[in-house]
């Protein structure tokens, strides 16, 4: 347990920061599922939709910190692949 009274202020914007950072992550993660459980479907025009909600979502998690920027470039990038070989 913190002792010093800037320990223990600490130890609580730690845990506030916790919960957001969970709910961004979180956030983050189901956008890339419905892409993916779209790809898996093999519907594209839903696949194109789930893209169009899960990219500024990473974008936006790799600017604040949830994730690298070339994690989320990457993945996106990947995604992209994914949805443009269903065309095919």
């Amino acid at each position: 347990m913190a002792n010093t009274s800037s320990a223990r202020k600490a130890a609580r914007k730690i845990a506030r920061r916790t919960e957001v950072n969970k709910a961004r992550r979180s956030r983050m993660r189901s956008a890339l599922r419905k892409v993916d459980e779209a790809i898996a479907s093999g519907d594209r025009t839903k696949a194109l939709d789930a893209m169009k909600q899960a990219e500024p979502a990473l974008m936006r998690a790799a600017r604040q910190g949830q994730v690298h920027k070339n994690t989320a470039s990457r993945k996106v990038s990947r995604l992209t692949h994914q949805i443009a070989k269903l065309g095919k």
